[in-house]
């Protein structure tokens, strides 16, 4: 790997946060797609009282999209999911400490699989209540 990453992207990759399925979701998002590129994030969220109280990630490409899923998962666990759902992709490019230019489409896929999440997450609890 280069050296052009951040110590907060070394960690992340090496040891990413909240990795794996969350079988009690009530919302899930993905972005990215593997049948026609090699990366894709997947993002799932478990709304309690009005707040995000977990989220889990897979996903599947470089250092740099594991690692900003990582962070994206960290940066929206404990809000409600309007917040969630405003995260951007520079607010996860500033909180892994940058990427270089050629990475810069990884936070932008997390932050979208964020976004699709929440979405996915208004629309089934929509249905709960009608």
């Amino acid at each position: 790997m280069d050296a052009v990453y951040s110590a907060a992207v070394l960690d992340h990759y090496a040891r990413p946060r909240n990795l794996g399925r969350l079988p009690e979701a009530n919302g899930r998002g993905v972005a990215g797609d593997l049948r026609g590129g090699d990366t894709q994030v997947e993002i799932a969220i478990r709304v309690e009282a009005g707040r995000i109280a977990a989220a889990r990630h897979r996903t599947f490409g470089c250092s740099a999209t594991i690692a900003a899923a990582s962070v994206a998962t960290e940066l929206i666990a404990g809000r409600a999911p309007a917040e969630a759902a405003a995260l951007t992709a520079e607010a996860i490019t500033a909180a892994l400490g940058g990427l270089p230019p050629e990475r810069r489409y990884a936070p932008a896929l997390a932050a979208d699989a964020v976004r699709r999440a929440v979405a996915d997450y208004r629309t089934r609890s929509a249905g709960e209540e009608g």
